[in-house]
């Protein structure tokens, strides 16, 4: 599989953990990020009223404030301004909103040369190249391959080669570029509204030399930057570095007012006071809207405006690990986060070559600093590229499975994953004849050919009897409700009630052992498939036919145990979006070692289990699901397991890169098991190669079962096994 190397693997996996390590470290991490998202939300809301005062404030300061409407809009203003001071040189921090203008090339259509001086920027115009990464923009490039680039482009002789030789060739390169420019061009990570203060965060220092070294400073920036004071600055500046490389705190954090200047020009002492004024200096702040606005008055992107640029989203994502920005990115902005900015700056088809990429795990979501919901945002604009194209050829082969809206809007392939609710129990009813079929290589040659879908991956198996039937046939309930301690609805999953019915009897066993009243209700998917599709109405629709057939359970007073993690996050968090009343299923859903968790709390004696089949002692090794952990569940499986005596080993990596039909469509296979891989290698390892593996959630499951010679399973069947398919 072809990726941007192994650098960007190890640098985004270091940073991930850097975020752990700094953020644990950090009282009232949770407080500040209230905080941060509470700042942002004000500052969207009021931003026309905070752009008028900035505008005042500015100007009072002796600058100028110019509101561009795109980037067309902006980069003109910014050639006049370097017509009018007769440059020849500009000198530049770097600026993720630059590079969204392509301000570099309108500079250069002027005749005015433009160096980067940020080390990473820099090397990517030696290089011609790209940003690979919204906070280290050269993470794909090697130290050889810097050194191999230098050597070409200087003609060098003996080129530098350790990490400090580059930094100190590019230094005094720069220095003298620096020296020898006229007009300084910085970004902003964050702008007042009270004092036109410019916050820039960087690594380097060269933002201030470049505004030290020239006369005329022209600053570019969203419009989404401003926040209304200064004093609202400090929850993002205790959160942008550690969320972004694990850094306590950047090493250069600039507040500057300007017009400015140094009473000392020593720019390489970070304690040089920004404090004089300078009546002789010009300053530009140039505002760029370029859709901003439009996605403030949209109610499912203007989340994305929140965002401070810190890449959390890209270094926790286990697919942006292994291709890097310029695979999972637009034209500017990379990562989770993405898909927001191109839909709302480039447009629906931009953010289409790589929306699918990601795949809604979650993970991204606990990362924000900001609390921004990345999967949904990319869900709508998923389920936007879907409404904006033409109309699956194959209609015929898949009417009335999906008759809302949606139906003839959607492709094939996304409408045959979208409704696997009802494949499934097509499958399961035909069963064992639908398993053969679907095996047989005439079918994979179609499906590969009609649908996409990989012939590499093992198809799941569908159940001859669903889970349902069986505790139907059974009898139903087995604790005498006089006896029961709680009553509970097991929901039965889409997996749980086709495919892998054993964790679902299993769920029972263990739930009875510790005389728990079960019923196992009617009703349908949650709707997750269709949402992990883009098919929003669909999904809307069966989360209104869920809430409606769990109804009389909850007004019963039952909890609600849901197996599959996905849905309990369906539950807990995107219902909110679905449906206008969950009648109570968000406050009432658990997970099944969550729950048992909780009996046990309250006096239940998890010995008990022993009883359902439990084993006294083993050796465990234990991946929990990514939006498990997201919920932050995955303590509850390991606290009971240990509490039983097992020995358990847990994994720490985040994602295993199946994310249900992810895995299974051709274009992606290659992708998922690279990721998958890294899981693998975890369990192979010295001591957890003997342990038996056990995994919380579907996509888990049939990746290791894929990937491993020992078959996984899901936790709740190592405390309760049964005898077989048929039993109970």
């Amino acid at each position: 599989m072809a990726t941007e190397g192994d650098a960007i693997g190890e640098n985004t996996r270091g940073f991930n953990q850097g975020r752990y390590d700094a953020v644990a470290d950090l009282e009232d991490y949770e407080r500040y990020k209230r905080e941060a998202r509470a700042t942002k939300a004000e500052a969207i809301e009021r931003l026309p009223e905070l752009l008028d005062r900035l505008r005042e404030q500015v100007r009072a300061n002796g600058g100028t404030v110019y509101l561009a409407d795109d980037a067309a809009d902006a980069n003109r203003y910014i050639a006049d301004v370097l017509d009018d001071v007769d440059a020849s040189r500009v000198v530049k921090s770097k600026s993720m909103t630059s590079e969204e203008l392509e301000v570099n090339e309108a500079i250069e259509a002027t005749g005015t040369d433009v160096v980067e001086t940020d080390l990473g920027e820099w090397v990517l115009q030696l290089a011609d190249e790209t940003p690979s990464h919204i906070v280290a923009p050269a993470i794909h490039k090697s130290r050889e391959e810097i050194a191999a680039l230098f050597a070409e482009r200087f003609d060098l002789d003996e080129p530098p080669e350790t990490a400090a030789e580059l930094t100190r060739f590019a230094r005094e390169r720069l220095g003298e570029q620096i020296e020898a420019a006229d007009v300084g061009m910085t970004g902003a990570n964050f702008i007042t509204a009270d004092s036109g203060t410019l916050a820039l965060v960087t690594s380097e220092g060269n933002a201030r030399k470049t505004v030290a070294a020239t006369d005329t400073h022209i600053a570019v920036a969203g419009v989404e930057k401003v926040v209304p004071s200064v004093e609202d600055l400090q929850p993002f500046v205790e959160l942008i570095g550690r969320s972004g490389t694990g850094q306590d705190l950047t090493s250069y954090l600039s507040l500057l007012t300007p017009p400015v200047s140094y009473p000392s020009l020593d720019a390489d002492d970070p304690e040089s006071p920004l404090t004089a004024t300078d009546p002789d200096r010009e300053f530009h702040l140039v505002l760029v809207d370029n859709g901003r606005m439009a996605m403030r008055e949209d109610d499912d992107l203007r989340e994305t405006l929140y965002c401070i640029r810190c890449s959390a989203c890209s270094n926790t994502c286990a697919n942006f690990q292994s291709v890097g920005g310029h695979a999972f990115g637009g034209e500017t902005y990379s990562g989770g986060i993405a898909t927001g900015w191109e839909a709302g700056v480039e447009g629906l088809d931009v953010a289409a070559e790589f929306n699918d990429l990601c795949t809604g795990c979650s993970r991204c979501v606990e990362a924000c600093p900001v609390g921004i919901d990345i999967p949904w945002i990319n869900t709508v604009v998923r389920d936007r590229i879907n409404r904006s194209g033409d109309p699956s050829r194959f209609d015929w082969l898949v009417d009335g499975l999906s008759p809302d809206a949606e139906s003839g809007s959607v492709g094939l392939r996304e409408r045959f994953f979208g409704n696997f609710g009802t494949v499934a129990a097509l499958g399961s009813a035909t069963a064992p004849l639908s398993n053969r079929l679907a095996d047989s290589g005439p079918v994979r040659r179609a499906m590969d050919r009609w649908l996409g879908i990989t012939p590499e991956r093992d198809l799941p198996t569908f159940a001859g009897e669903s889970f349902s039937t069986w505790f139907e046939r059974r009898g139903g309930a087995q604790v005498p409700p006089a006896a029961a301690t709680r009553e509970v609805a097991l929901y039965p999953d889409i997996y749980t009630e086709y495919i892998d019915t054993a964790r679902g009897k299993a769920a029972v066993r263990a739930l009875e052992a510790l005389e728990v009243n079960v019923r196992v209700p009617s009703v349908g998917g949650s709707g997750r498939a269709a949402l992990s599709q883009g098919m929003i109405e669909t999904a809307a629709s069966r989360a209104r036919a869920v809430v409606d057939g769990l109804a009389p359970h909850l007004d019963a007073g039952r909890d609600v145990v849901v197996v599959e993690p996905s849905d309990l996050a369906m539950f807990r968090g995107d219902y909110d979006r679905l449906v206008d009343d969950d009648g109570g299923l968000s406050e009432a859903s658990y997970e099944p070692f969550e729950y048992l968790y909780g009996l046990a709390a309250n006096g239940a004696d998890l010995d008990a289990l022993r009883g359902a089949g439990a084993a006294s002692t083993g050796r465990l090794a234990y991946h929990s699901h990514c939006q498990q952990r997201t919920l932050g569940l995955e303590t509850y499986t390991v606290a009971v397991l240990e509490d039983l005596g097992y020995d358990v080993v847990t994994s720490d990596v985040e994602c295993c890169g199946m994310a249900g039909s992810f895995g299974y469509k051709s274009e992606y296979y290659e992708l998922s098991v690279d990721v998958g891989e890294r899981l693998a290698d975890q369990f192979t390892a010295d001591g957890t190669a003997d342990r038996r593996v056990v995994a919380s959630g579907t996509s888990c499951l049939d990746q290791l079962d894929s990937l491993l010679a020992r078959q996984p399973a899901h936790p709740v069947e190592v405390i309760a096994p049964g005898d077989g398919p048929g039993d109970g």
